[in-house]
């Protein structure tokens, strides 16, 4: 899901999923906020604000008082909140310290704490790395994080070539990069498996019922089957490559003006599964200022000739340095085309779960269970186009 935002920085998105996920959704700050996405803190929330701050950053932070501490909403988005907090003009730097970070603090968790531990390592490797913003704490409760002035991109700017080509080289780079974690593609249906047995668990509501509606037990079977029979490298994938989750950085150090945040789903998983799951975001606009909150463009989704674009410059960077041949080329292409599409099936699916499960636990305006049937829906049409294109896969 997406993000929003004018100017916003940090370690995640705007609208942090991300918008859609169980630790994660946008934001954005200074721009006409949305109401909806904003959340304020607590008197006790601001004094434990001022405590993290004040213990992890040290320096100046030490020297601060709880009333000149700034704390700003940046986004509350779909699963976390997120503030920026500030020193006041009056107090100088003492060493290396930040003067403004990101506070996120975590919303439902679907993903389980020791999703969060991985993430958080995660998160401190992409930093040292120059991948990701600094991490500067981490507490149970959520972290500190570098703010970045930047925007994260708008819906319709994903269909744009230029950018397009510089997400498929981020992309193509976060797939090859060796990573310590298990290089098993556990993740996709052992967390959809957890999904569904939460849902099961669900006292007989409008959520639970879309489990019978949609066959969802028998259909996920169905799902684990078809893509067992689709070929797609293992790499270390994002996961949640949407608009919200990609930063346009307002003051880029090199010609790389582009930068992945939210880290929150990432993991050793199928290719397919990230391209396709990118694809699907260009259809669905998480800005949107009325109920359900979302607008969903199937029309968007990337024809075949932007798909081959991205492919072009995602292989690109992949291949680098090796010679390909024309007839290479294009069988590389012509798999990957057939391995996204069936791999969009997963992220209908999975985010289609989530939502379910957002709408049992989310106290976020927007609407989950709407957005569960979009993609549940458009997660038929395609395994429809499929079957009609292969009647016997």
């Amino acid at each position: 899901m997406a993000a929003e935002s004018t100017s916003v920085a940090g370690g995640g998105s705007v609208y942090d999923r991300a918008a859609v996920d169980s630790s994660q959704p946008p934001r954005c700050p200074a721009a006409v906020p949305n109401r909806r996405r904003f959340s304020s803190l607590s008197r006790d929330a601001e004094h434990r604000a001022y405590q993290w701050c004040r213990e992890y950053l040290g320096g100046a932070w030490r020297g601060v008082r709880p009333e000149e501490l700034r704390v700003q909403p940046v986004s509350g988005g779909l699963s976390n909140l997120l503030f920026r907090c500030s020193l006041p003009d009056r107090l100088s730097s003492v060493g290396e310290e930040p003067r403004e970070v990101l506070l996120r603090l975590y919303g439902a968790i679907l993903q389980g704490v020791d999703s969060l531990v991985l993430e958080s390592v995660m998160f401190a490797i992409l930093a040292e790395r120059s991948l990701g913003p600094q991490l500067y704490g981490v507490f149970p409760e959520g972290r500190l994080e570098q703010y970045i002035p930047s925007r994260p991109l708008k819906t319709r700017e994903l269909q744009e070539p230029v950018l397009s080509a510089a997400i498929a080289t981020k992309m193509a780079q976060f797939h090859c990069m060796q990573m310590p974690f298990t290089k098993e593609p556990h993740w996709l249906f052992g967390t959809m498996e957890r999904y569904l047995k939460q849902i099961q668990d669900l006292p007989p509501t409008r959520q639970a019922n879309l489990l019978e509606m949609y066959s969802l037990k028998d259909e996920m079977g169905n799902l684990r089957k078809f893509l067992h029979s689709t070929p797609s490298p293992v790499v270390f994938c994002h996961n949640d490559i949407q608009e919200g989750n990609i930063l346009l950085l307002s003051e880029p150090e090199n010609a790389d003006s582009l930068m992945l945040v939210d880290f929150e789903y990432s993991s050793y998983n199928y290719r397919g599964f990230d391209i396709g799951n990118h694809f699907c975001e260009w259809v669905y606009d998480y800005t949107h200022d009325e109920w359900p909150y979302y607008k969903a463009q199937p029309a968007d989704y990337p024809t075949q000739e932007q798909q081959l674009h991205f492919i072009r410059c995602y292989l690109a960077e992949v291949k680098k340095g090796e010679t390909i041949s024309r007839e290479e080329q294009k069988k590389l292409e012509g798999d990957l085309l057939v391995e996204i599409s069936r791999y969009t099936l997963a992220s209908h699916f999975f985010w289609g779960l989530w939502s379910i499960l957002q709408a049992s636990m989310s106290t976020i305006e927007f609407g989950y269970l709407e957005y569960a049937q979009s993609r549940f829906q458009l997660y038929f049409q395609q395994k429809q186009q499929l079957t009609n294109l292969h009647p016997s896969s």
